[in-house]
């Protein structure tokens, strides 16, 4: 039996970074979306209702951070997985919404893959 591949939104205001992570995920056998801003991403999210995980950047342009759009997502979609990260510093636990990890950048790409597979089989 196989199963459809799981859809990742990409959420990243650093095109090269970006382009990174999206090209190591659909390696890896994932469905992948992106958006440059937590506003372009609640746009892709209202019109894909097959997105399960968002691999959010924190620092990025405008009034919504990735941990704003972390918060809002687990409030409007619950379903979807949430994995936030950062090359500025480290979230403290009362700012991430419950559940959700945190990858300091850089990240081990490898290590990203097993969390989401994780969280796909939690």
């Amino acid at each position: 039996m196989h199963s459809e591949p799981v859809t990742v939104l990409v959420v990243e205001d650093e095109a090269l970074i970006r382009l990174a992570i999206v090209d190591d995920l659909e390696v890896a056998g994932f469905q992948v979306l992106e958006a440059d801003s937590a506003a372009a991403a609640i746009a892709v999210i209202e019109r894909h209702a097959d997105i399960r995980m968002i691999f959010t950047d924190i620092d990025m342009p405008s009034t919504m951070d990735g941990l704003i759009l972390a918060a809002f997502v687990r409030d409007r979609w619950p379903p979807i997985k949430i994995i936030v990260t950062s090359g500025r510093g480290i979230p403290g636990a009362a700012e991430l919404p419950p559940g959700v990890p945190f990858f300091a950048k850089p990240y081990d790409f490898e290590h990203v893959i097993r969390s989401i597979h994780a969280a796909m089989n939690a």
